[in-house]
């Protein structure tokens, strides 16, 4: 089977792998990596930031999830903008994904170097980046059967740090409540850093041409993923807070290891800090996934080097988008700073939401799954919450992801300019 503009993938993955690949993504990305940051923006109003950041990606999650349905191909928001606002949208969408979970994969790598051998966690970051685009190479059956697996380590590690810190710690609820350092500036700035932890489900839409039944998988896989994902951070949230209480929580580099420390199971830190790197490799793996799908779309377009559309004959993978993506990762993990990195990745993937909830408030409304009422304040909700928070960011990522995203912007003008 092919596309017009080159061979196509096969469709090995049902609604359980689906959802796997997406908490997979998104469970490493938000417990073990973004607390600590989100609690020093928005100290007492910690969980109203994520609040709100769930409440962005349920809107986000919904339009992705009726857009991959119409359009069942690789490449996500990518082919959303290109079908439903024109191509110079849907080209923005593609290379804000890129960009943005470029810099998430080197964030994810960085937090397996940091809890696994801090001393050398660019080396480690590197390395992991090799293997598990490695493993991705030889095809997505085999990605997603160990993402399964990593899954069901990290939820069992964080089910063991609730039990310990609610059951054995000193958990006061007195230091979940909202105190006098609550500010709307630091509560958004909060969720727009907590939302890099729910952008995984847009592994699932971007893996669209890998799906069984894709009109009926992704908009069954996408909430249920997404509501797991929200129930385990809420829950993880609530504890370490109530242990830690905010201050805390926004010095420490390792959150849940601290916060098990503190409940008086010192023993413990290793098993939480070797979930913690499992969870990051998790995360890891399936970003990797979801650029190189996206990057395999751009390049059929000719938006990229068209070499990268290439789908390796044995293993139904795109090969070559893989290799890139992996070498690209690999460099920005040996050169960046993990926090520097989820700021500016929030910033592109809040952009590429932006037009992924654009894209949906085309769709003609209706349908059973939606009324005609909700096809629309959804998206625009969506729309305007991703908007509002990408520009709340802190000011440095806000600079940068603008330059990089307006770079690409560019570079397509002249692309079109000289055909």
């Amino acid at each position: 089977m092919s596309t017009p503009d080159g061979p196509a993938l096969s469709r090995r993955l049902g609604t359980f792998d689906a959802v796997i690949i997406g908490l997979g993504s998104m469970v490493g990305a938000g417990i073990f990596v973004a607390l600590a940051p989100a609690a020093a923006a928005a100290g007492s109003g910690l969980l109203v930031g994520l609040g709100i950041a769930a409440v962005v990606a349920y809107c986000n999650a919904t339009s992705s999830a009726r857009l991959a349905a119409r359009y069942p191909q690789s490449g996500g928001t990518y082919v959303y903008g290109r079908e439903r606002l024109g191509d110079f949208w849907g080209y923005t969408a593609g290379w804000s994904f890129v960009v943005g979970k470029t810099a998430s994969c080197a964030a994810m790598a960085l937090t397996v170097g940091y809890y696994v051998w801090p001393p050398w966690a660019h080396a480690v970051a590197v390395a992991a980046v090799v293997a598990l685009t490695a493993l991705n190479y030889t095809g997505i059956q085999k990605s997603a059967l160990l993402t399964r697996a990593i899954v069901a380590v990290v939820l069992a590690v964080l089910a063991a740090v609730v039990v310990v810190i609610l059951g054995f710690g000193d958990a006061d609820v007195s230091r979940i409540g909202l105190g006098s350092d609550l500010s709307a500036a630091g509560v958004l700035q909060a969720a727009g850093l907590l939302f890099f932890a729910f952008a995984g489900y847009a592994r699932i839409a971007t893996l669209g041409e890998e799906v069984r039944d894709p009109a009926r998988t992704i908009p069954r896989a996408i909430p249920i993923a997404l509501t797991i994902a929200l129930v385990v951070y809420g829950v993880v949230a609530v504890a370490v807070l109530a242990e830690l209480g905010s201050d805390t929580l926004a010095s420490t580099t390792a959150p849940l290891a601290d916060a098990v420390a503190a409940a008086g199971f010192p023993a413990l830190e290793p098993v939480v800090r070797v979930g913690a790197a499992v969870a990051a490799l998790g995360s890891l793996l399936a970003l990797v996934l979801g650029v190189s799908r996206t990057t395999l779309a751009m390049a059929r377009d000719h938006h990229l080097p068209h070499a990268l559309a290439a789908v390796h004959p044995r293993f139904d993978s795109p090969h070559r988008a893989e290799v890139a993506v992996g070498i690209v990762v690999a460099v920005a993990a040996a050169l960046v700073d993990v926090r520097d990195a989820i700021g500016f990745s929030s910033f592109a993937v809040l952009l590429y939401y932006a037009i992924a909830n654009a894209s949906a408030w085309t769709l003609e409304p209706g349908g059973r799954r939606l009324g005609a009422w909700a096809a629309r304040i959804i998206p625009g909700l969506g729309l305007a919450g991703c908007l509002l928070l990408a520009f709340t960011l802190p000011l440095s990522s806000v600079i940068v992801g603008s330059c990089v995203v307006l770079a690409g912007t560019v570079a397509y003008g002249l692309r079109a300019w000289l055909s």
